[in-house]
């Protein structure tokens, strides 16, 4: 019985790659937001590390060409830029606290990379635990694990 939902999930997964897996792109989108504009700043680098990060997860990568990634950043870098933005950014996030923890790990490593440009300043590392609790992972954990 393993073996066929394993080859079910692998299906599931193909298939939500190719269409687009928009709960994770958002989430992923979100968290890069905040992280972000938590400096009160958005460096092109930002930017740019985070389309970059976007791009290398391979269910994005497959689901939303270039394009759609960077028109979908503006727009959650507009919500950041607000605190009911921000609010709103976080609930994306949270829509996949279910998910596998690759996923959660991964969009969170996304938004560190974006954090860590000049350093992870205080601003950033607010945000960045803000995310670590709406992804419910070990955000100090993976910073260490992963720096």
């Amino acid at each position: 019985m393993g073996l066929i939902s394993e080859t079910v999930e692998r299906f599931r997964r193909t298939l939500t790659a190719y269409a687009g897996d928009e709960s994770l792109m958002q989430a992923a989108v979100s968290a890069c937001a905040n992280v972000a504009v938590a400096d009160g700043e958005v460096m092109s680098e930002e930017f740019e590390t985070a389309l970059a990060g976007l791009r290398a997860n391979p269910i994005l990568e497959k689901g939303y060409d270039g394009l759609m990634l960077e028109h979908a950043l503006y727009e959650g870098l507009g919500r950041a830029r607000t605190r009911a933005g921000r609010a709103e950014n976080l609930v994306r996030i949270a829509v996949i606290a279910d998910r596998p923890e690759a996923q959660r790990r991964n969009v969170f490593l996304i938004a560190a990379d974006v954090a860590d440009h000049e350093g992870i300043g205080p601003q950033e590392q607010a945000a960045l635990a803000e995310i670590a609790e709406a992804l419910g992972v070990d955000g100090a954990g993976l910073l260490a694990r992963f720096a």
